[in-house]
């Protein structure tokens, strides 16, 4: 049976819905296990205008169900990346999104100008990352600012723009809302849980920021429903992660109304999980009939 695993995602082709979630993923690293070219898209860790040095160790710690991180958006800025990363993904036949940080309006609009200039495909504006103390929590959390972001990036950016959302909220749907109303192309989510562990022997967090991100699979079904919801809720597609493992996992977030989905926490404990998972997902859609993966987006009422 043939089978069509093409999307399309703000108009973009994407050769399968497959891409990896920002801040699990190394190309340089990555490339070393498969070649990152099966890939729809490559989405890359969190970019900032400057170098950020991130938080304080330990910042990373495994528990039950997935991981706690509190790396803080580590990142060398915007030009290093142009110079030095970005020619070496451009190697492979995949699309390249890459994931905006800022820590006020100011700062995304300016690493928004330098990269909708540099040679990538989409934009990922990450409101929500739970690990830096000052605007990526207010913005993801509060409706009114995350529409204020996005309308300012938007005036700036000529590539499709695409807003992370925060799972750290009562309603997620009204943020998804107002990144639309905002001008948002696309929307991704899942971002990771608050989270946080205490060390019992030692009597005090395991992680030095005492909070963290928590993702891995625990976070699936919190994943799956809040994707369904904004499905539901808004007109944009979404790029969905949280937990994902398996292709059976893809094709649930696609049935839940995903166009594409995304590789989070395997990354790191298993590097070649895209390889594994894209193989499991054809033989999902030969065991169910499925010929074309559009066929079941959004077929959960």
């Amino acid at each position: 049976m043939n089978k069509n695993l093409a999307v399309k995602l703000c108009g973009i082709p994407m050769k399968n819905p497959l891409t990896t979630a920002s801040g699990t993923f190394n190309p340089q690293a990555h490339s070393q296990f498969y070649d990152l070219g099966i890939l729809g898209a490559i989405t890359v860790k969190g970019v900032a205008d400057k170098p950020w040095p991130g938080n304080p160790t330990p910042r990373i710690a495994e528990t039950y169900g997935g991981m706690l991180n509190s790396v803080g958006l580590q990142n060398p800025g915007a030009d290093a990346f142009i110079t030095e990363d970005l020619p070496f993904i451009r190697k492979f036949d995949t699309k390249i999104i890459v994931n905006l940080a800022g820590h006020s309006i100011a700062e995304y609009c300016r690493v928004a100008e330098k990269m909708t200039q540099a040679d990538v495909d989409l934009l990922e504006l990450n409101i929500s990352c739970p690990n830096i103390k000052e605007g990526g929590v207010a913005f993801g959390t509060n409706a009114s600012m995350a529409e204020e972001v996005v309308r300012e990036v938007k005036k700036i950016v000529t590539k499709p723009l695409i807003v992370k959302l925060s799972p750290n909220v009562t309603d997620i749907t009204e943020i998804a809302k107002a990144a639309e109303a905002g001008g948002a192309d696309a929307l991704s989510m899942i971002n990771t849980l608050f989270g946080m562990r205490i060390d019992v022997y030692k009597r005090r967090p395991v992680l030095a920021q005492k909070m963290g991100g928590f993702s891995g699979p625990a976070v699936k079904p919190v994943a799956v429903r809040m994707v369904y919801q904004v499905h539901q809720a808004c007109d944009l597609p979404i790029v969905a992660m949280g937990g994902v493992a398996t292709g059976e996992d893809v094709a649930e977030f696609i049935m839940a109304g995903a166009t594409m989905v995304a590789t989070g926490t395997m990354n790191l404990t298993e590097p070649d999980c895209p390889v594994r998972i894209l193989k499991e997902l054809e033989a999902f859609m030969e065991k169910t009939g499925v010929t074309d993966i559009n066929e079941i987006r959004g077929i959960v009422e």
